[in-house]
């Protein structure tokens, strides 16, 4: 897992790198190989607002992201790690049913 950081209006860029690298391991390290570059996109939406978006590659099929905006930042990071990990499982899982599907179509013709 390779992980790309973009800090936009922040002013504790180093915090925030080791806290969203911690929380993506959390939420992605199960998935190992699978899982590509991660780019994180972190700043202020306005008046009292904060946003993380995280986009991740699912190799070797596409792309997932997700985009998370609170007035706590901490809580925004930790609604998008948590999406993220989740969407990334359900993906996989669809990718695999796909691929159960099709190979039992051709065994059955």
């Amino acid at each position: 897992m390779h992980i790309v950081m973009h800090m936009y209006d922040i002013n504790l860029a180093e915090a925030f790198n080791s806290y969203v690298e911690r929380r993506l391991r959390f939420g992605l390290g199960r998935f190992g190989s699978r899982v590509g570059q991660v780019t994180v996109r972190i700043g202020d939406d306005g008046p009292g607002g904060c946003q993380c978006r995280i986009s991740t590659e699912l190799l070797p099929f596409g792309r997932v992201a997700v985009e998370e905006k609170d007035p706590d930042l901490f809580a925004a990071i930790d609604r998008a790690t948590g999406r993220i990990g989740r969407l990334f499982g359900r993906e996989l899982e669809r990718i695999r049913d796909t691929r159960i599907g099709r190979e039992s179509v051709r065994l059955a013709a």
